[in-house]
């Protein structure tokens, strides 16, 4: 059995526990865990419908030939494939290609928009909609042998890139300029895209966490944050490392030790069966204990997968355990306005042993000349 007809029949179980007739999937993320097929639909419809053994593709006309030619060979895993036309309600092909009564539909909570739920209601008069969503999160957030293998690829080549990216650093090159190296260096290695807006963050501008890079420009005796990841082969990496222009003044020395030391402790704390909420903890009692608590202003981190901020998000208020195959960031920070920001990020495999870092590249306190 294929891993993708291994997760069809997950969903089709969790459908009964649902009580419901047949789901539509609407995420195209979704729709590539459970078929293998990737397809960005932008504005037009993409859905997969499954009802009993059945599995429905439904999608753009435009991508209908590139669908049949990756999924052709398996047609125990999709029964068929349905091109739609810009002319076409959606809802009502759907309608016409599924079990005559439905009185229940699963669907993504989390993704699908209240106007394509009323246009779904609409179709299927008196049906109700109950969410499949969470379960599928769940799903793909025990990840198999092969997709760990893919994350750890997407790792790699992302610290090849921050390497790389590294040499570039010289006098008076800007934030934007950086990451205009780093984003090529990406593409000429082999990454399908970056997997998120690539951010450098030089002197004051490291002191926010979710900065865009400008026009400024690095500087003697400040920190340089580079936040960056690729995605490659359906799968992302996310990585965090903070250096210093020539030499750091004590201040800045401190911050960095504090959160390499949280970083650390938050590490040692992921374990299966306790809760994410201790691996937060863990960062943030060091943090606070050295002064900084109020510089420590996000969660410890986030799921890591296909996307690359997916299910489950690690904060100290989540009690849902560590499960094996798990992935998720550890990232704690420090941002003082005024002065800079610190942020060490790495990403985590959960494994019967404890975590398993698939990020390598050096943490120590880099002094970079320029």
């Amino acid at each position: 059995m294929s891993i993708y007809l291994e997760r069809l029949n997950r969903v089709r179980e969790e459908l009964q526990s649902l009580g419901a007739e047949a789901a539509l999937i609407t995420s195209p993320l979704s729709v590539a865990y459970l078929t293998g097929f990737m397809c960005d639909p932008h504005e037009r419809f993409l859905g997969l419908l499954l009802q009993d053994n059945k599995a429905v593709l439904f999608l753009p006309s435009l991508e209908k030939e590139k669908a049949e030619s990756e999924l052709g060979s398996t047609d125990t895993l999709i029964q068929e494939i349905v091109g739609i036309q810009d002319t076409d309600n959606p809802y009502t092909k759907v309608k016409q290609n599924s079990r005559a009564a439905v009185r229940c539909i699963a669907v993504e909570k989390e993704y699908i928009k209240l106007s394509q739920a009323e246009q779904l209601s609409s179709v299927f008069e008196n049906s109700t909609l109950v969410n499949v969503g969470g379960f599928i999160s769940k799903l793909r957030n025990r990840k198999s042998a092969d997709e760990i293998l893919k994350i750890k690829a997407a790792a790699e080549l992302v610290e090849e890139v921050l390497a790389e990216g590294l040499k570039k650093v010289k006098a008076d090159i800007t934030e934007i300029e950086l990451v205009a190296e780093l984003e090529y260096i990406m593409k000429k290695k082999g990454a399908d895209a970056p997997a998120f807006d690539t951010m450098v963050l030089a002197g004051a501008n490291s002191a926010l966490p979710h900065g865009v890079p400008g026009k400024t420009q690095v500087k003697q005796g400040e920190f340089l944050l580079f936040d960056l990841g690729v995605f490659k082969d359906g799968y992302c990496s996310d990585i965090t490392r903070t250096f210093v222009i020539g030499e750091p003044s004590t201040k800045l020395e401190h911050m960095y030790d504090t959160v390499l030391a949280a970083e650390e402790a938050a590490i040692r704390a992921v374990q299966i069966g306790r809760p994410l909420a201790e691996v937060d903890r863990a960062a943030r009692d060091i943090i606070e204990g050295a002064g900084y608590g109020q510089y420590f202003t996000h969660r410890i981190g986030h799921g890591l997968g296909m996307e690359v901020h997916e299910y489950p998000s690690v904060h100290g208020a989540n009690e849902e355990v560590m499960e094996a195959g798990a992935v998720f960031t550890i990232e704690p920070g420090i941002y003082v306005p005024g002065v800079g920001g610190v942020r060490i990020e790495d990403d985590i495999h959960v494994t019967d042993y404890g975590a398993e870092v698939l990020t390598s590249f050096p943490k120590t306190l880099t002094r970079l000349d320029i």
